[in-house]
């Protein structure tokens, strides 16, 4: 083998160790994180600096790599074609197609494409230098590409893209959790930020027939009394019918009236805010913050009182149950021993589908007016019925309020049923 032969095979060993560092570039920065590579940077890490201002012109950045790329596979498709019809004459065109069309696969593509993925931000960051020279060498070339995209965006005039939708964001933090970027507790705060918006005043109120108050005329020992009852330390005041609220009193300004001898509430009352079902509870909450108020009634479209929101309420659809010493913790999902559930019907209907991956709709915000809605009356002990594959039975009601039901997870292979054997 003459040394001409030896450089040609040096030449394409090179050729191939370029079309890898382009391919894995590719790779690289088309999979590396930008908040970890800006936290990298952010903490003095110059390589980081370099490739996310590299990146950020990524249509320049991705047609140096292509071409660049294009070169070197093109070249050592000319040399490697050289050198096997110099040393095979008949058949030194096919072999050298093989050969090389093998060695680029495995060395040029898949290996370095695989790695790269794997390792994108430390080869992002190996590579930025080298990188950069390229992008200057080939400046030229990538104007030409540049003019031919504007004409081809002019040609195909494509629309302007839409942001990020609420579900888009929902998959990354699925995805960021599932990578171990973020925590269960974290991941449930951040989703629970992001669908705050979607929430309305209704799915949150306490119903009208739980609201707790107090009338105008009540005595003294009477209103101390329902404080004492029930805990709270804000009671609602309605005048002669609890459709008629006109206030509210803070327990704290209840007892220090009743300390200096007051005989009735007319004197701390304080006024009450009034807000419908369909508000925002986004929108509720800055209202609350201005009005420095912690308590809003609920009306309905006759005027009457559908319930009431505190500001804890709307506090917890961020953080989760709040409870505190004085609270009863209540179960609102209870697994018994032959894995049926105890449900209080208070509870949210979109827990009870999350809990066995339901994906049915519908337009009561509780339990209790799903099951309402399934029975088609109003519901007694022992109504039984099947539906989405629970086997559900009223085992509570109190007047014409059920309050909880006994669910059976049909045998199959629904979702939940694949969950639970996943567990």
């Amino acid at each position: 083998m003459d040394s001409a032969s030896i450089t040609m095979i040096a030449a394409l060993v090179f050729l191939v160790v370029m079309s890898a560092y382009f391919s894995a570039t590719e790779t690289a920065f088309s999979s590396l994180n930008r908040v970890r590579m800006k936290s990298k940077a952010d903490g003095g890490n110059q390589r980081a600096a370099l490739a996310l201002e590299l990146e950020e012109d990524y249509d320049r950045l991705l047609s140096t790599i292509l071409i660049g790329n294009n070169i070197v596979n093109i070249t050592a498709t000319t040399v490697s074609t050289v050198l096997f019809t110099k040393l095979l004459p008949v058949y030194g065109p096919t072999v050298s197609t093989v050969v090389l069309t093998v060695i680029i696969l495995i060395f040029g593509e898949i290996s370095p494409k695989s790695l790269a993925k794997e390792n994108a931000e430390d080869f992002a960051m190996f590579s930025a230098p080298i990188l950069r020279v390229f992008i200057a060498l080939l400046r030229p070339v990538n104007f030409l590409f540049t003019q031919w995209k504007r004409l081809l965006t002019k040609l195909l005039r494509k629309k302007a893209e839409d942001g990020i939708t609420e579900e888009e964001l929902i998959t990354m933090v699925d995805q960021a959790e599932d990578e171990g970027g973020l925590d269960q507790h974290e991941s449930q705060l951040i989703r629970a930020a992001i669908e705050f918006n979607d929430l309305e005043v209704e799915e949150i109120l306490t119903p009208r027939v739980d609201v707790v108050a107090v009338e105008d005329t009540d005595s003294m020992d009477e209103i101390a009394r329902t404080f004492a009852e029930n805990g709270y330390s804000r009671l609602p005041v309605y005048h002669e019918d609890i459709d008629d609220i006109v206030g509210v009193i803070h327990e704290k300004d209840f007892h220090a009236a009743r300390y200096h001898g007051r005989e009735d509430v007319q004197g701390i009352i304080s006024p009450v805010l009034y807000t419908t079902g369909n508000t925002k509870i986004s929108h509720l909450l800055r209202i609350l913050q201005r009005e420095k108020a912690h308590m809003v009634i609920v009306v309905d479209e006759y005027g009457g009182t559908e319930g009431l929101v505190t500001l804890e309420d709307i506090v917890e659809e961020l953080v989760g149950e709040i409870w505190d010493e004085h609270d009863e913790v209540i179960e609102e999902f209870k697994k018994q021993a032959d894995g049926s559930y105890l449900i209080s019907c208070s509870a949210d209907l979109t827990d009870l589908f999350d809990l066995f991956s339901i994906s049915d709709e519908c337009d009561a915000n509780t339990v209790s007016g799903w099951v309402m809605e399934q029975v088609g009356r109003v519901p007694e002990a022992g109504d039984h019925f099947v539906a989405d594959g629970l086997d559900v039975t009223v085992t509570k009601v109190d007047h014409r309020r059920v309050l909880e039901i006994k669910v059976v997870v049909l045998p199959g292979e629904g979702a939940f049923e694949q969950e639970k054997k996943r567990d």
